[in-house]
């Protein structure tokens, strides 16, 4: 037989657990902001894919691209307006953005991950420098 006692008991143990970061957030006196707006590089006037893919899914294509040219030795990238790139964070993404800080970290500090492409590439110099 249902109880209500039970349901109201389930539904907080998948609640606490679910609300958590924002109660974190609360506690610690971080309020969310809205996400960082990011800007094309001066001089350029669209990244290789749209670029509302790119902000979801950048990480997926680093990792295809990491295996593309490790695993299978292509380095040749044929993006979805059918205009090639080589499949390089260096030459390729970073010969854009060329400022980590500005670009890649507002981001990456905004959802709190520390993505791990620094651990192999060498972070790129503030532009000027």
């Amino acid at each position: 037989m249902y109880t209500k006692g039970l349901g109201i008991a389930v539904l907080a143990l998948f609640l606490v657990p679910a609300t958590l970061p924002l109660w974190y957030d609360a506690a610690a006196g971080r309020a969310r902001t809205a996400p960082p707006k990011l800007e094309l590089p001066a001089g350029k006037k669209a990244c290789i894919e749209a670029t509302d893919y790119m902000s979801r899914y950048h990480r997926e294509l680093l990792a295809r691209w990491q295996e593309s040219v490790v695993r299978e030795g292509r380095r040749t990238y044929v993006a979805a307006d059918g205009k090639a790139y080589t499949m390089s964070l260096t030459k390729t993404c970073l010969g854009c953005h060329t400022d980590k800080a500005h670009f890649c970290d507002r981001c990456h500090d905004y959802l709190k991950v520390e993505p791990a492409c620094w651990r192999c590439h060498v972070v790129p110099p503030k532009e000027g420098t």
